[in-house]
């Protein structure tokens, strides 16, 4: 189907054509004409098929039928990043409209936010933290919404939100449209759409797992050679961006600071980080001034980036979950990437669960000429689960300019571009 199929708005339809969209993806295909009806909407599909569009189109749709400059829609995502993507995405799909929206969520001042909250604005995109904030001091009236969107809900009940999110329902009418949008969907996710949502329709596009356009490696190390590996991997391939995903804060810094050191353009994002210095390394990144973005999985749930060939994993994720949202990262919009795991041997567990999801064994991969020492055997591991194929490696389109070590301190590149395509933001 078609967006001009769907009878949308004229100033809608323009927004939309602005951002280059022509075909509707899978779940758009499946949540669009249902929450145009007002219908609860429960959308399950793994991350870069187009959440954002799917929810944002119809909350414009509703909102272009007429303004009263109060706040009629709430979307709540768990990082500020994502919450700036998602405004980023509304601001673009509502150019021909007259709505108004703001981004609330800490690490800013709060007086420019209430400042603009009592001037009116149509939409709030929040972080459940900073809404909380708002709805303690009263500067915030939420008793004129009618559409409450979740999105990404599977990270807000990682990040420890649920309590947050049930808060902030209980300030909401009771009478509302609501969408809820999640990659997995573990028990308490279940529960609380369970206590939330009003008769919902349920879509699901596929199986949850990482998009078939990413390929999967391992590259079995122990911890004292990682970071050996780690560079001789980035200085024998060739791609195009690539995030790097840590376990903590500490080991993000710590490879960050070894990436500067040797010259290579990259930036860090971490919890730590002021809100300026995140934006700035967001932005940075998107731009192309920079080819590594060294992150925490606070990165993996709010960039949306097609240039990003490469995800490595330095340290395997807790989580299956988590390990579908970092890769999530590339192989958006049907373009191809690969997710590189650099695996000690206490990783093993882990990894039979991931291969569990994919359905297939992960190619394990050694380094030519590496000195993997005499006590360790990167071939050898842990007997294989059984009915799983093994994943045979791809072919994938290189950007030789994007690994190769740069001495200038940074380089002017201009947006990619976008061309018609589907509507995949999130």
């Amino acid at each position: 189907m078609e967006f001009n199929d769907l009878g949308l708005d004229k100033r809608l339809m323009a927004g939309i054509r602005s951002a280059g969209y022509t075909t509707l993806t899978p779940i758009q295909n499946e949540a669009i004409p249902l929450s145009i009806e007002g219908r609860d909407l429960l959308g399950l599909a793994q991350t870069g098929t187009g959440k954002t569009a799917a929810f944002a189109i119809p909350l414009l749709q509703k909102l272009s039928v007429g303004y009263t400059g109060k706040i009629r829609a709430l979307v709540i995502a768990p990082t500020r990043e994502l919450a700036d993507q998602i405004h980023q995405h509304i601001s673009q799909l509502s150019s021909g409209l007259k709505t108004r929206s703001i981004t609330l969520y800490g690490g800013v001042s709060k007086n420019p936010q209430d400042e603009k909250l009592q001037k009116g604005v149509d939409i709030v995109i929040a972080c459940p933290g900073r809404l909380l904030d708002h709805l303690r001091e009263s500067t915030i009236d939420l008793s004129t919404l009618d559409t409450l969107v979740l999105d990404e809900a599977d990270t807000m009940c990682d990040m420890g939100f649920l309590p947050d999110i049930r808060k902030i329902i209980a300030h909401l009418p009771s009478k509302r449209q609501t969408l809820f949008f999640a990659a997995t969907m573990p028990s308490d996710i279940r529960n609380l759409a369970k206590d939330i949502l009003d008769n919902p329709t349920e879509v699901q596009i596929g199986v949850i797992a990482p998009a078939k356009t990413v390929a999967h490696s391992l590259y079995p190390i122990t911890e004292k050679l990682k970071t050996q590996l780690f560079f001789r991997l980035i200085e024998t391939t060739a791609t195009g961006q690539v995030i790097v995903f840590t376990r903590t804060k500490h080991r993000t810094k710590r490879l960050f600071a070894e990436l500067e050191k040797r010259k290579y353009n990259a930036a860090a994002l971490q919890g730590n980080m002021s809100q300026n210095k995140r934006t700035q390394a967001i932005n940075g990144f998107r731009k192309g001034k920079f080819d590594f973005l060294v992150a925490t999985d606070i990165a993996s749930r709010g960039i949306d980036i097609p240039e990003i060939t490469h995800v490595i994993n330095y340290d395997m994720p807790n989580t299956v979950d988590a390990y579908i949202h970092r890769i999530g990262r590339t192989g958006r919009a049907e373009s191809l990437g690969e997710a590189i795991t650099l695996s000690i041997p206490e990783d093993e567990s882990m990894i039979t669960r991931i291969e569990k999801i994919l359905k297939s064994q992960i190619e394990r991969k050694t380094v030519n000429d590496f000195s993997y020492g005499t006590s360790f055997d990167p071939n050898r591991r842990s007997t294989p689960s059984q009915n799983l194929k093994s994943q045979s490696s791809r072919n994938h389109p290189r950007r030789s300019s994007g690994w190769r070590r740069r001495k200038e301190s940074e380089i002017n590149r201009g947006p990619a571009n976008t061309g018609a395509r589907s509507a995949r933001s999130s």
